[in-house]
């Protein structure tokens, strides 16, 4: 595939599948270029997922919102708001949570400075649409080259109707969710939202799981029409991490439907979290500035017994600030907008511990098995602080009525100090607890660039074509550090082009790109079951994604998506044991080459029903390239519900055929292969209110 012939692609596409008579408005994109932007004109590639799809899929976690959007890879090992997200091919080296993709809710940062996402505590039933920019060079990315994901929560100044939701269902589920917003006075406004869930997950061991959290809301409008609008949230959230399946035990799941008794020494991994969170945004506007900054705070602590040791941490801050303005202007005679900012975050932790496992049992001299989460000797203490600081400046401008550019970059600067005791540690060769360094400091800075250049044609009224080149650089985490202080920061670089179109029946996106990334940051999981971290010299990375929605009637809509993903090695020496041995030419593990979704939904007359299908073809489980994973085929969720006046009743069915498949599979260097089980069938009843 060579870029140089897709745009005649995208053009032949174009003709061939839509009638030029026919002109519909956009979606609105309120985030990818920070101001309200239709997105058939944004230089770039960005999905939206509504509210309707949102409610109708009865979406709880952000895994089911973004599994069918081309290029995105979203998992869950657990059956919880716990994904792993790629998002064409970064955040592969994350061991745990999300790495090298920027979350964002609306406009305040979730992820912290070293690119690390948790997602605890995000409401998905707060969150009324989702956008995601794929790819480097977004002027909202800090520290991400894989793209920005924004959730977008309803403003308190938003009129809307109370909610009052009850959900029930297999596996012990239940969920309540009450949204409560009341006008005080022509100045003043709040909302409640309140959320519990739970589910056991008794299918498998150490996957109980439940949440409870509450966001309050509250804004004021100034005599001047100047606004603010602050958030508090608190969120306590509990989940038990199942364990991994070796080849015999995946197959006995497969065949029994159940999984019990692993032999993985690790059986009682957990994520036990409590977080408060605090958010402040103001908007002012003077004459052609809009002002627009934004304070934001969030205390955390878990408990989060992992491979090794137990991490127990109840000290954590994270400070943060973005200023920023618009400036709306005339050049070339047009509409142009000038937006501009500052970025400053801090994220500290002081006396976060890890300790060995106090109950376990042994075979060989090695911990074969733990036996509880109960905490041993203290193994490790450590304070941390990662400091940021950037600007960001962007001109989006267009030459004449049909072409458009965005000119975007910021420059950020990031600080890791670190300093710790290491009493004891986990040794993975001799699975035994022995002596640690002592006393330890990690202090590392990285400068990150990142820019984009893009254009978008109208080449008709319904109809627009665009190119892109995106630069940006993504520097290692905090954990990372810790195993190899000497981690290079990688560089991303982009090269897009596309087609959107937009009538009253049919919408479309096709984007192909090449992404070369020099020194990536690589996770190598040792024949020990160890993970480590190096840089390969340089990836190449090859796509195609399409996206497609039509309606057949008025009642009646089917869409799609598809993926092509073609990822290289060019240039990669991986570490076994001893040796370094070429990589060069392999296919990056974990990404399918065919990726695909169906969708068929029909509302009338308060009926409705959804039938959502989805393909992962096969991919290499190690970077070496010894082994696959077929993937799997159609996996069907369906709704099928009834709206009547304030009431809705609906019956949501995930994994409707009952098939059993990994959520992941992977191979270490050595022979050793390791699979997660995605869920079962889960079916749930909701019933909601509307007052």
């Amino acid at each position: 595939m060579r870029l140089k012939y897709s745009i005649f692609a995208c053009l032949l596409l174009h003709s061939n599948i839509v009638a030029q008579d026919r002109i519909s408005l956009d979606t609105v994109s309120v985030t990818a270029t920070k101001y309200e932007k239709a997105t058939k004109y944004i230089s770039e590639s960005i999905a939206v997922v509504d509210e309707k799809t949102i409610e109708d899929k009865n979406i709880l976690n952000v895994q089911d919102a973004l599994q069918t959007i081309p290029g995105v890879i979203a998992e869950s090992t657990s059956n919880s708001p716990s994904p792993k997200l790629i998002i064409r091919g970064a955040g592969l080296k994350a061991r745990f949570g999300v790495r090298e993709i920027m979350v964002m809710k609306d406009g305040i940062p979730m992820t912290d400075p070293d690119s690390f996402t948790r997602f605890d505590f995000i409401d998905m039933q707060d969150v009324s649409n989702i956008e995601v920019q794929k790819g480097p060079g977004s002027i909202n990315a800090i520290n991400s080259t894989g793209g920005v994901i924004q959730l977008i929560t309803k403003s308190v100044f938003e009129e809307d109707k109370n909610r009052i939701k009850f959900g029930v269902g297999n596996e012990n589920q239940r969920n309540v969710n009450i949204k409560l917003r009341e006008k005080l006075d022509e100045n003043n406004f709040v909302s409640l939202t309140f959320s519990k869930r739970k589910t056991d997950n008794s299918w498998r061991d150490n996957n109980e799981f439940d949440t409870t959290q509450a966001t309050l809301k509250y804004g004021y409008i100034f005599k001047d029409y100047s606004s603010i609008e602050n958030e508090i949230s608190y969120t306590e959230s509990n989940l038990n991490l199942p364990a991994s399946m070796n080849q015999t035990e995946f197959d006995e799941f497969k065949r029994s439907k159940e999984q019990h008794n692993t032999s993985y020494a690790w059986q009682n991994s957990a994520r036990d979290s409590k977080i408060f969170s605090f958010s402040s945004k103001y908007e002012k506007e003077i004459g052609d500035l809009l002002l627009k900054p934004r304070l934001y705070f969030n205390s955390w602590e878990h408990f989060h017994p992992v491979t090794g040791l137990i991490n127990d941490s109840d000290d954590n801050k994270v400070f943060g600030t973005d200023l920023e303005f618009n400036i709306s202007h005339n050049l070339f005679k047009q509409d142009a907008m000038f937006v501009g900012g500052l970025t400053l975050k801090m994220d500290r932790t002081k006396d976060a511990k890890k300790y060995e496992y106090r109950d376990y049992s042994t075979f060989g001299g090695r911990i074969s098995k733990t036996l509880s989460n109960e905490k041993g000797s203290l193994a490790n203490i450590e304070d941390s602080k990662t400091t940021l600081y950037g600007i960001y400046l962007m001109e989006s401008f267009k030459i004449n009525d049909d072409l458009g550019f965005d000119i975007s970059t910021r420059v950020d600067k990031l600080k890791f100090d670190i300093e710790g005791n290491e009493i004891s540690k986990y040794d993975y060769p001799t699975g035994k607890y022995i002596s640690g360094q002592g006393e330890y400091n990690i202090d590392n800075s990285f400068t990150l660039l990142s820019s984009k250049l893009g254009s978008s044609y109208a080449i008709s009224d319904f109809t627009n074509v665009y190119a892109s080149v995106a630069f940006a650089n993504q520097a290692p985490t905090t954990s990372e550090l810790d195993e190899t202080s000497d981690l290079k920061k990688s560089s991303s670089t982009n090269y897009e082009v596309g087609v959107k179109t937009r009538t009253n029946n049919l919408s479309y996106d096709l984007a192909l790109y090449q992404n070369y990334v020099d020194d990536e940051i690589i996770q190598i999981k040792d024949a020990s079951g160890n993970s480590i971290y190096d840089n390969a010299g340089k990836t190449n990375k090859k796509g195609l994604e399409f996206n497609l929605s039509y309606d057949l009637t008025s009642t009646l809509e089917v869409g799609g998506s598809y993926s092509y993903s073609k990822f290289k090695f060019d240039k990669f020496n991986e570490k076994v044991w001893a040796n370094l041995v070429s990589r060069d030419g392999n296919y990056l593990p974990s990404i399918p080459k065919n990726q695909y979704a169906l969708y068929l939904a029909y509302n009338q007359n308060g009926f409705k029903t959804r039938v959502t299908t989805r393909t992962f073809g096969s991919y290499y489980m190690d970077n070496a390239n010894t082994q696959k994973y077929e993937g799997y085929k159609f996996i069907t969720d369906l709704m099928i519900g009834y709206e009547f006046k304030a009431h809705n009743i609906q019956l949501n069915v995930n994994n409707l055929f009952d098939k059993y498949y990994a959520s992941e599979a992977s191979k270490d260097t050595g022979s050793g292969v390791s699979y997660k089980a995605a869920s079962p069938r889960m079916t749930m009843l909701t019933y909601s209110y509307k007052f």
